[in-house]
């Protein structure tokens, strides 16, 4: 017959099994972060708990999740909860455990190119720098998680990266062995070189290099299962456009421009950049499309009309329909949100801004389903 003690310590694992781990998105219990978990005879649990790494930074977020689920057990008196911290081996046999059991040495690969990834991966473009495509990337995984998807973004422009101060994304990545775990923010995951270097220094690197770094953010960091990826491209066609082609060839290019003539010309040459990738293009944004003013009137400050004509013209290049998905209106919470890092979406809903921004969002929220493993319902010729 089970003992009070018994029955408790029980009650204890069970609610330890609820406790997920912040970063990686699954329970401690299953991680192998729990390393003991005893309960005194006056009901006082004592909860040892492992972290990947000493000064993990959500610490004290473990310990308020812990206490609350075994304080909650009936019977349960009090709870203390002690770190520590795995051994290197503890490490290596968890990263094996999150990369399904990849020994150690084995080269990492990119979970988002294999054909049974359901991950819609989405490359917002701009064929020159200003036409406010980070705030549009930012924004639009704002508005899908906020939906519920989990969302990803990689800051690919290393050479401007400004997505961490946009998503108020602080501190470093935590790392486990080779394995990083990327920065959180608003429900959000993030990765960008901005995480890696010194305070605001110049990242002066070849295309080699660049490409290297992508393939790490791809590779080396545990997105766990996302619904949607976005990477946020640099302007024009260089070395990150073609590593993306090359390391993601599902990514469908998302392509952001002005009103503005001149500015729909390049967009026009970026976009046309999947004649030669063989990627898809998902669409075109309009960001700055005008200003409403207090009247109810709009001046269009930049012009009219350049994102339909970047949409026809690609249609008419691609052979098929590149939609407009949406025209986004000039407003100055836009870059006001993004300086305080919480996108607009988030902090003015019913902003026309974000209205249109939400709308772009919610045309493109839909998760890919994979046909891996899946029926097709073909037969042979004349059975």
């Amino acid at each position: 017959m089970a003992t009070e003690s018994t029955t408790i310590h029980d009650a204890v694992m069970a609610a330890l099994a609820t406790v997920d781990d912040p970063e990686i998105h699954r329970p401690i219990t299953d991680l192998g972060m729990v390393r003991a978990a005893e309960v005194a005879g006056d009901g006082s649990v004592r909860v040892e708990l492992l972290l990947t790494v000493a000064g993990c930074p959500l610490k004290d977020k473990l310990h308020s999740d812990i206490t609350a689920a075994v304080g909650a057990v009936e019977g349960v008196s009090g709870v203390t909860v002690e770190f520590g911290v795995m051994s290197p081996e503890q490490r290596k046999e968890l990263q094996q455990r999150l990369r399904g059991g990849a020994g150690a040495g084995a080269e990492p690969v990119i979970p988002f190119a294999q054909p049974g990834s359901r991950t819609r991966i989405y490359a917002v473009a701009s064929g020159k720098g200003g036409v406010g495509k980070s705030s549009v990337t930012v924004n639009l995984a704002a508005a899908m998680a906020a939906r519920g998807l989990d969302v990803g973004v990689v800051d690919a422009d290393i050479y401007g990266h400004s997505v961490p101060r946009m998503l108020g994304a602080e501190g470093r990545p935590t790392q486990v062995e080779d394995m990083i775990m990327p920065v959180q923010s608003h429900g959000i995951k993030v990765i960008s070189i901005g995480m890696f270097t010194a305070g605001n220094a110049a990242v002066v690197w070849r295309g080699p290099m660049l490409h290297r770094a992508l393939q790490q953010f791809l590779a080396d960091v545990w997105w766990g299962e996302l619904d949607v990826l976005l990477l946020d491209l640099p302007p024009g066609t260089g070395d990150v456009a073609i590593s993306v082609a090359q390391l993601l060839p599902n990514a469908e290019i998302l392509v952001v421009t002005t009103p503005q003539q001149a500015a729909s010309e390049v967009a026009e040459r970026a976009g046309g950049i999947v004649m030669q990738t063989h990627q898809r293009l998902v669409g075109v944004v309009e960001n700055m499309s005008w200003l409403e003013l207090p009247d109810g009137q709009r001046m269009e400050v930049f012009g009219s009309g350049g994102g339909a004509a970047v949409a026809e013209s690609l249609s008419t290049l691609v052979g098929g329909p590149v939609p407009l998905l949406g025209q986004i209106p000039l407003d100055t919470a836009v870059r006001e949100t993004g300086d305080d890092g919480t996108p607009v979406v988030l902090s003015s809903p019913d902003n026309p801004a974000s209205k249109a921004l939400i709308s772009v969002a919610d045309q493109l929220a839909v998760r890919r389903e994979s046909l891996a493993g899946k029926p097709l319902g073909l037969r042979p010729a004349g059975s």
